[in-house]
Parts: C-alpha cells; sequence; structure tokens
C-alpha cells in the first residue's frame, strides 16, 4: 500500500513525490551516505510509476540532495555549506561558526613573473616579479576551494618563507608588512574544472564548480592581490543579503498622496512635506 497518497490537480505528481522525499530529507529519514531505496519500492511507497519516481530524483539530483551511480544505487549527499559572500569572516571563522574543523594545506609557493593579466590586476609591468601561493582549504576533513593567489614581490619580500599553512594571510600582511585588506572587487562565474584542479578538489573533471575572480585592495588603494578560488559546486551555495532601494521610494511618504486625496492648494506645507529622505545602501567587503 502506498505511504503517501498523491493527488491529481496543478501539482505535477513527479513534484509531490520530490516535495515528500525532500521533507523525508530534512527530516532525517535518510542521513548523507545512505542509500535510498530502490525505485520500485519508492514507486510502491507512492503508488505511481518508475517514471514519475525517477523525475523526483532527477530534481533532487539537480539540487545537490542525491547522488545517482550505476550499479550502486541512489546515495544521500550532505547539506551544502552556505557562505555569506558579502561577509568579513576569514574561511577559518566561517568553517569554526558552523562546527566544522578548517584546515588549509600548502600545495605551492613560488616567484613568477608577472604574466599580461596578473600584471594589469596589480598594477605592475608584465614581467615584474610576484609571489605566487596555491593553497587548498579543507573543511570536516573534505576539500572545498582552492585558492590561487598572485602578490607584488617587492612589497613583501621574504614572504615565501613565512608560515603559509596556519592562520589568516590577510593577518599576516597587516602584521608583518603593515598592508591591511579594506576592500575587494570579486567576479563569480560557473566553469568545469580542468583535471588538475577536479584532482586537488576530489571531483573529477569537468565538474561544475565556481570560479571567483578578485583583487583585493590596501588602505593605500593600491591593488595587492590578485586571486582565483575555485570553489566546489556540490558542496557549497553562496548567498548575498542587499539592501533594496527604489528612486520613487526616496521622497517623504508624507509628500506622496493619490490625486484624490491631494490637499488644497491654499493649506498650508508642513516642514515634513518639503523635506526628501535618501536611503543609502550598505555594502559589505569580503575581507578573506
Amino acid at each position: 500500500m502506498a505511504r503517501f497518497r498523491l493527488e491529481l490537480g496543478p501539482v505535477p505528481l513527479h513534484h509531490q513525490v520530490y516535495l515528500d522525499l525532500r521533507a523525508a530529507l530534512d527530516d532525517g529519514e535518510w542521513r548523507p551516505g545512505d542509500l535510498l531505496p530502490p525505485e520500485r519500492q519508492l514507486a510502491a511507497r507512492y503508488g505511481c510509476s518508475l517514471i514519475t519516481v525517477r523525475r523526483a530524483l532527477s530534481e533532487l539530483t539537480r539540487e545537490g540532495r542525491i547522488q545517482r551511480t550505476r550499479g550502486r544505487g541512489t546515495t544521500v549527499l550532505p547539506p551544502r555549506i552556505e557562505r555569506d559572500f558579502g561577509g568579513t569572516l576569514s574561511f577559518t571563522e566561517e568553517m569554526q561558526d558552523r562546527g566544522l574543523d578548517p584546515e588549509t594545506r600548502l600545495i605551492g609557493a613560488r616567484p613568477e613573473s608577472a604574466g599580461e593579466v596578473v600584471a594589469a590586476a596589480l598594477g605592475i609591468e608584465p614581467g615584474s616579479p610576484t609571489l605566487y601561493v596555491e593553497r587548498l582549504r579543507v573543511a570536516g576533513g573534505e576539500p572545498l576551494l582552492l585558492e590561487q593567489v598572485h602578490l607584488p614581490a617587492e612589497r613583501f619580500p621574504g614572504l615565501l618563507a613565512s608560515d603559509l599553512e596556519h592562520g589568516s594571510l590577510y593577518d599576516l600582511l597587516t602584521a608583518r608588512y603593515g598592508t591591511r585588506i579594506a576592500r575587494a572587487r570579486e567576479a563569480l562565474e560557473p566553469v568545469l574544472l580542468r583535471a588538475r584542479e577536479a584532482r586537488l578538489l576530489g571531483q573529477r573533471p569537468r565538474a561544475p564548480a565556481l570560479l571567483i575572480e578578485g583583487i583585493a585592495f590596501g588602505a593605500d588603494g593600491a591593488p595587492v592581490e590578485f586571486a582565483r578560488s575555485y570553489v566546489r559546486g556540490d558542496r557549497t551555495r553562496y548567498y548575498v543579503e542587499r539592501v533594496v532601494v527604489r528612486a520613487s521610494w526616496q521622497a517623504d511618504p508624507t509628500t506622496v498622496m493619490s490625486a484624490d486625496a491631494a490637499p488644497d492648494a491654499t493649506a498650508p506645507r508642513t516642514a515634513g512635506q518639503d523635506r526628501s529622505r535618501a536611503s543609502t545602501p550598505t555594502t559589505t567587503a569580503s575581507t578573506g
């Protein structure tokens, strides 16, 4: 007998199955690493066809809630880690707040000559000396993102001899070189991982990921870092919180009246009707 009664109506049957399976995952009926029942058992659970079950499972797969493997079955995946893209916490602080044990693994650190892209980002001449640092950021024993950082060598002499696996890079730049990162301009782009980046992140080649490319500026306004970060798309989700402002909302509400309720032209005006208030959006800079 079906456990859940599907109803004919405007909501497609496969979406009803999807909603119930998602609720069961949220309630902990199946936990990360568990195998879902075979498709035939799920079809019996809902009293529907195999096609309906497969469509519901496809929706959960697209959301990253499950992974379907031929010959093995359907595995429940751990929930994605949500990160505030406009936040000010470092990776280590953010993971600790989520109860995950953070770790940084140094992949490479070496001097390099600036190519055209790096030189343009850092405001230096092509061929100028730079420092390249590549680090793998891990949380709960699982690699989450791969950082590739370029810094102007003249500004940070001796940096490569520092401990680059423990502590914040930005804290090191502040404490040792007096360079405090004041703001960052970053862009996000979906990409498919190349073989090397995929291997370091524990993914298959051409797995979907998020590329964050940005320039960090010091308090003096000069660019001091050009970085690319490859973020696993199956384990991380970014969100942005913003202030919503519209030009039509900037006038004092007391001055916005409908034509039917317009006051007599000869009536005295109040001070509030002669003022307008401007709303200013607030922004935050990620300090890495």
